[in-house]
């Protein structure tokens, strides 16, 4: 979901220039050759990012982590905002636009710290992305998979066999030179996605009288909780992105009421969906929400959800073969270096798919590794280490507390998923 923007502002991958000695970090540039947009059509493209197909598993984690999952749902909705604000401030000197990049703004932290340590900072986030990157396609191989088995059910074919399958319907992602025509044909998925979204929140609403209430409590499981709490900052990561959102705004003014107006929306449409779903099934609400729909309907709904699910996958992994490309192969194209790295990067996401095959616990175990540091972490650090004489003592007691509970949770969710992992459950 987050690489779709991506493929929308951006046609190209390429590296940042950089004073330290070696490889230089990838950047996703805002170049001027594309025409400004207007704040409307960018809050409509970061609300289908924020409302994507991972939305699916935001029920079952709110079955697992109750009424405070409610609250956490809205509470991830103002932290990101947040967040995504003062990471944007942090490419501004003086109201002078110095620095377009993610990137750019970890370079100019390390800056200072250690001799040497500028092109250190742009490969942390390389590596960081990279890994989100690689988690995205795997998720996207995994819920694939999960759907055309469910697809299949009438042939019992066995779900390593369904990977399979996907993954052989993947392989002309390997060939990708242009994005543009996966481009349009995802977003018209995105928007069967949440016709979808749409059909099943109006189908919950059908059983409003069979509502099982007693499906939340207050009293959780700390350990789901912390899982779930991975989920939904997963959810809500697009902060990677932002500096070059924000740089092909017409009115970057008015930025910060887009993303306010954005988050708010999502956390709307989240919260609804997923309270609707979990009330509807309560504790058979699956990791994947459109398994629990009637026989006569969940084929159809699948079959769609399976078709944005492949076109998506595409997105993410062209952007991690880019990476990968510019850094160790210093070039473009479809070359046979650029094969292999790319068949390389297919085929661990198709046997991270075959290892971790519970959807949540990936998800969980994505959001609290890459997302709670892209999302929660770095911007707070960010903010304190360039605008600390700037900022009041509210704004830096504000910034030290997400910072804290960001590095918490990446923590204890870490832990809990990969001792759910380990256990099987």
């Amino acid at each position: 979901a987050k690489a779709r923007l991506a493929s929308f502002f951006c046609s190209c991958w390429s590296p940042a220039s950089s004073d330290s000695p070696g490889i230089g970090p990838i950047t996703l540039l805002s170049p001027p050759h594309h025409l400004p947009m207007k704040s409307s059509f960018i809050c409509v493209l970061l609300l289908s990012c924020l409302t994507g197909i991972f939305v699916l598993g935001l029920p079952f984690a709110l079955v697992r982590s109750g009424y405070v999952g409610l609250v956490l749902l809205a509470l991830s909705a103002w932290v990101c905002n947040h967040t995504g604000r003062i990471l944007v401030s942090c490419l501004y000197e003086e109201e002078v636009r110095v620095r377009q990049s993610y990137q750019d703004i970890t370079e100019a932290c390390c800056k200072g710290l250690w001799p040497g340590w500028e092109g250190v900072g742009g490969w942390m986030v390389n590596v960081a992305q990279l890994i989100e990157l690689l988690m995205t396609c795997t998720l996207y191989l995994l819920v694939s998979t999960n759907l055309l088995s469910d697809c299949l059910s009438a042939a019992a074919l066995h779900r390593s066999v369904c990977s399979l399958l996907c993954l052989l319907l993947l392989l002309p992602c390997l060939l990708l030179t242009d994005l543009r025509p996966v481009s349009v044909l995802s977003l018209l998925c995105s928007l069967a996605h949440g016709l979808i979204s749409l059909l099943v929140m109006l189908f919950c609403l059908s059983c409003a009288s069979n509502w099982y209430w007693s499906s939340l409590s207050l009293a959780v499981d700390p350990e789901n909780f912390l899982v779930s709490v991975g989920v939904i900052i997963f959810s809500y990561t697009s902060q990677i992105f932002l500096p070059s959102l924000e740089g092909s705004m017409e009115d970057r003014g008015q930025f910060d009421t887009m993303l306010g107006r954005t988050h708010g929306a999502a956390c709307i449409m989240k919260t609804l969906f997923a309270l609707l779903a979990a009330l509807t099934w309560g504790s058979e609400t699956s990791e994947v929400v459109t398994d629990n729909l009637p026989p006569n309907l969940r084929p159809v709904v699948n079959m769609c959800l399976l078709a944005k699910a492949l076109l998506s996958y595409p997105l993410p992994f062209y952007a991690a073969a880019e990476i990968l490309q510019s850094c160790f192969l210093r070039g473009r194209g479809v070359s046979r270096p650029a094969l292999m790295t790319r068949c390389t990067l297919l085929l661990t996401s198709y046997f991270l798919a075959l290892l971790v095959p519970r959807f949540s616990l990936l998800m969980g175990l994505t959001g609290s590794v890459t997302g709670a540091a892209l999302t929660l972490i770095l911007p707070c650090l960010f903010h304190l280490r360039l605008q600390w004489l700037r900022l009041t003592v509210r704004d830096r007691l504000t910034d030290v507390c997400i910072l804290s509970l960001g590095v918490m949770c990446s923590v204890s969710g870490v832990i809990c998923a990969m001792k759910r992992l380990v256990e099987g459950s």
